[in-house]
């Protein structure tokens, strides 16, 4: 009977018996422990994400395909102003003219001055423009021009030594402008042409032509020339001094007064038409020649 006493006792304090909770200190060790690994978590999921990325740009940045690098060059190029170049870096010159195989062709293109000119340049025609004086730096660098035309302009004045560089230049005109008086010429010169101009005898220097061994044509005529110049070199076989205000011609003119087997057997042509001389009145002035001068002997 004591024992289902004690039996029933027993099953009546068992339900009431609960379990001892967690201490504070385990219980802190799990929200520890599951915190840390909840930032870790986060941790390597957000450098993923931003390691992804950024391997994504880089790989994106590289896969650029021609056509869209060709499309950021010319932004690039639009963007980025041109360098600035020199007046004389490359033939500025040849923008306005016309530069071909030495040559170049200034033809009425209403220029002032000598424009800079390629080193290379051997022949340079600016006719029918508004030039009105050269000057030595106009070819200063410009050893090899062996042909200079400037026909047709308003040339004035010439300074002195503007061809004092040009030991190959071989023709030079000067027709049609406003010349009152000659440079000192380069020696090389086969041909001179300053016709139409306002020359006068006094603008011509004694030995303006004695040491030019190679010139073959002078051209003077339509000037306001008094008398034929002086010290005419051997060489020249046409001379043209028509139209001028030349009054008188001596016998040392063309010929050697002293020397009557004298022959000057390279003249082809003289021209003395339209001055104010009658070639009759000296028949001693052409004894040299092989043919007479055109003009009037009467």
């Amino acid at each position: 009977m004591k024992t289902l006493q004690s039996t029933f006792l027993l099953l009546l304090i068992v339900p009431l018996i609960k379990p001892a909770p967690p201490t504070q200190h385990d219980s802190r060790m799990t929200y520890d422990y599951g915190t840390d690994s909840f930032e870790e978590t986060l941790f390597s999921q957000d450098f993923e994400d931003k390691y992804l990325d950024g391997k994504n740009i880089k790989e994106k940045e590289t896969m650029v395909t021609p056509k869209e690098k060709s499309l950021q060059l010319q932004r690039d190029e639009r963007a980025t102003p041109p360098p600035f170049k020199k007046e004389n870096d490359e033939m500025p010159t040849c923008l306005l003219c016309v530069c071909l195989s030495g040559s170049v062709y200034c033809e009425e293109v209403d220029i002032d001055a000598v424009p800079p000119l390629p080193k290379e340049s051997a022949y340079l025609y600016a006719r029918f423009n508004k030039i009105k004086k050269l000057t030595a730096k106009d070819f200063a660098e410009i050893p090899n021009l062996r042909r200079l035309d400037f026909t047709g302009n308003l040339i004035e004045d010439i300074e002195d030594g503007t061809f004092s560089k040009l030991s190959l230049l071989e023709e030079l005109t000067l027709a049609e402008n406003q010349l009152l008086k000659l440079p000192v010429l380069p020696p090389k010169l086969t041909l001179f042409n300053a016709k139409y101009n306002k020359i006068k005898s006094r603008g011509i220097k004694a030995n303006t032509f004695k040491k030019l061994n190679h010139l073959s044509f002078l051209y003077l005529d339509h000037n306001a020339l008094e008398s034929v110049p002086l010290n005419l070199p051997e060489s020249l076989r046409i001379i043209h001094l028509q139209f001028n205000n030349i009054t008188s011609i001596t016998d040392d003119t063309f010929c050697k007064a002293n020397d009557t087997r004298y022959i000057r057997d390279r003249i082809e042509e003289i021209r003395l038409e339209g001055n104010p001389i009658v070639l009759g009145k000296h028949p001693n002035s052409f004894i040299c020649l092989k043919r007479l001068p055109v003009g009037s002997y009467f």
